[in-house]
């Protein structure tokens, strides 16, 4: 099938199907019993997080608050109109949504949701754009319904969406896999660390430490006898020559999102990490961040990296407690850790904090064989990581040419 683009017709989204806001009275105002019931209620985080379908959800509300709000049904499109604008997930599932979101639902003689999902995407920037205010980003329904949507006849549409979707399938079933191997990690490191049921512990028995009990053999110790720790810098903003045509990877603190830092959105030369106090920091470094909106979330290196200054590298001082056991700790006793940040202005976790955080000290020989059981898990999170930045590539290089009609359906191989 080849498309000929004089068959793309303009329409506004309403022609397309049916535009209603989402509704959360909220009276009285945050009363608990609104929330807490079975009915998921969608925030603007969640559309933000989720990556086609949106099933993803921080809250649920009760009977009453199903009352003041409306059940949407799946297939519906969610798109956001404050805090976080433009973007966009097709529900799941039922659910509810506030008032800062738009519903979209398809004529089915006239639009394919996903297709529409998909031409969301060439109108975000153009969208934030004309919601930027003065005070606060606001798109509104009537600025919503301004944009022209160009659509092609609908067995059309359904050709593209399959394309697409089929890369979005793959993505949603690795995101998937990689949560299962995170859970089977954790649960691991509980199992052992926390619960003390590790091999062999039937015959190690507990004995008082300043952390509680402990198995017989281990120590209560902190961070900073187990791990060195150092933070990065940032290059004069005012030489170009410090990033322009940079090959170092240079992270931020906003890149730290609990897994495996494959790519960065700015890069450093050679003379920049020289001339400033960035610093390279190896293969598989542990990296938490220190301060800002994503505080305490962790990274780890996929390749050879400097960061910024919020950001803190954890460098083994020993070889059982490299990556896994460093990564595990530090998520497992997260919100202790911010719990102890210093800062009235800005909420910190120093470095001096960080290596003074008490913490246990097992065997190392049982740590070695924790490595050697999650290390398996980690290469697969890494490798699935790997295969969805490369699926999200293709799909992100065909969508613009899909919806512009530039290239012929029957040439396009699905993934």
């Amino acid at each position: 099938m080849s498309m000929a683009t004089p068959t793309w017709k303009p329409a506004k989204l309403d022609e397309l199907g049916f535009v209603g806001r989402g509704k959360s009275r909220h009276r009285p105002r945050n009363a608990a019993i609104l929330y807490g019931g079975s009915y998921p209620f969608f925030q603007t985080g969640d559309i933000k997080a989720a990556n086609f379908y949106l099933t993803e959800f921080t809250q649920t509300y009760s009977e009453e608050g199903l009352a003041q709000s409306k059940l949407w049904k799946p297939g519906t499109l969610c798109i956001t109109i404050a805090a976080n604008i433009a973007e966009s997930a097709i529900l799941g599932i039922e659910g509810c949504f506030p008032d800062s979101v738009v519903g979209f639902v398809a004529d089915p003689d006239k639009a394919d949701v996903r297709f529409i999902k998909y031409y969301m995407e060439i109108l975000k920037l153009q969208m934030q754009s004309v919601s930027r205010g003065t005070t606060q980003d606001n798109l509104s329904v009537d600025k919503l319904l301004s944009f022209d949507f160009f659509v092609p006849p609908l067995p059309v549409q359904r050709r593209i969406a399959g394309i697409l979707s089929a890369y979005d399938e793959l993505i949603e079933n690795n995101q998937r896999r990689i949560r299962i191997l995170e859970d089977m990690a954790r649960s691991l490191y509980r199992e052992w660390f926390v619960h003390f049921r590790y091999p062999g512990h039937e015959s190690v028995p507990l004995v008082d430490s300043s952390l509680g009990q402990i198995p017989q053999g281990w120590e209560a110790t902190t961070f900073g006898e187990l791990y060195d720790t150092s933070s990065g810098g940032t290059p004069s903003r005012k030489r170009p020559d410090y990033f322009e045509g940079g090959t170092i990877s240079w992270v931020k603190s906003q890149e730290l999102l609990d897994g495996f830092i494959l790519a960065t959105d700015e890069y450093i030369t050679d003379l920049g990490l020289k001339e400033s106090s960035a610093k390279l920091f190896p293969v598989n470094t542990v990296l938490v961040a220190l301060y800002g909106a994503t505080i305490g979330m962790l990274g780890i290196l996929a390749c050879a990296a400097t960061t910024n200054q919020a950001c803190c590298a954890v460098l083994p001082k020993r070889d059982p407690f490299g990556r896994e056991f460093a990564f595990l700790t530090l998520l497992a006793n997260r919100e202790r850790i911010i719990g102890l940040r210093l800062g009235a202005a800005q909420q910190n976790i120093s470095q001096v904090l960080l290596r003074g955080f008490e913490c246990i000290k097992p065997t190392d020989q049982l740590v070695q064989t924790f490595s050697e059981k999650t290390a398996p898990l980690f290469e697969r999170i890494l490798n699935l990581q790997r295969q969805t930045a490369n699926l999200r590539r293709t799909r992100d290089l065909l969508l613009p040419r899909l919806l512009s009609g530039q290239v012929q359906l029957e040439d396009v191989t699905l993934p």
